[in-house]
């Protein structure tokens, strides 16, 4: 049973950043994509970023120029470093990961909240 812990959130300034980290157990996380989603209050689920088992990443507009997706293979992490937060980032912040050889979700984080204050 694949098992997502994330941490890393907070609250922080309109231009500041933040790290957010999933650490995964249950599953052999080199072999699988990890993903970050975040949802706002009242608002529907949406992508942020997606790093392959060879790094390769993704990025939503949401994300594209200001956050960075990364991953520690022997650690079992994937991070997300968000730069320039804006107000409109604030959001629970949400890791999943992928099953081994597909881009599909078996398994979500509870999530770990980012308020950003203007």
């Amino acid at each position: 049973q694949v098992q997502l812990v994330e941490s890393g959130g907070g609250l922080v300034q309109a231009g500041g950043s933040v790290r957010l980290s999933c650490l995964v157990s249950g599953t052999m996380f080199h072999y699988i994509g990890m993903d970050w989603y975040r949802q706002a209050p009242g608002k529907q689920r949406e992508f942020v970023a997606r790093i392959a088992p060879d790094s390769s990443t993704d990025y939503s507009d949401i994300g594209k120029g200001r956050f960075t997706i990364s991953r520690d293979n022997v650690k079992s992490t994937v991070f997300l470093q968000m730069n320039s937060l804006k107000p409109e980032d604030t959001a629970n912040y949400i890791c999943a990961a992928e099953r081994p050889g597909e881009a599909s979700i078996v398994s979500w984080g509870q999530g770990t909240r980012v308020t950003v204050s203007s």
